[in-house]
């Protein structure tokens, strides 16, 4: 039975390689049954940007990012993040603090990094 699963990722992934093994899992998520929605928090959105030189396991990232630009697989963002730093056509909303909460909230399950 497919579930709403939210992966909220909010390490820095040039500190840290579990952003990165994040949006692997999530990949695999939306190549199942289930409804994923990522949730990127503080740094972590660097993942979705221009600014990945520093990135632990860039290889990695480099080559996942493709399939989730082409799955679609929506991201949210804090309002506060200008999305015009995106480096490709992902689906990104930006939303308050509350609004995360709530979408959080309204999950069947959540992971998070």
């Amino acid at each position: 039975m497919a579930k709403n699963v939210a992966v909220v990722i909010q390490e820095d992934p040039r500190i840290t390689h579990r952003p990165v093994e994040a949006l692997r899992i999530a990949l695999g998520l939306v190549a199942g049954s289930h409804v994923t929605t990522v949730i990127l928090l503080g740094e972590a959105v660097r993942l979705l940007t221009n600014d990945i030189d520093d990135i632990i396991d860039l290889d990695i990232l480099e080559k996942y990012l493709p399939s989730i630009e082409q799955l679609d697989i929506p991201f949210i963002v804090p309002k506060v993040f200008d999305i015009s730093a995106l480096s490709g056509k992902f689906s990104v909303q930006c939303e308050s603090e509350d609004a995360v909460a709530a979408v959080i909230k309204s999950m069947d399950c959540t992971l998070v990094f």
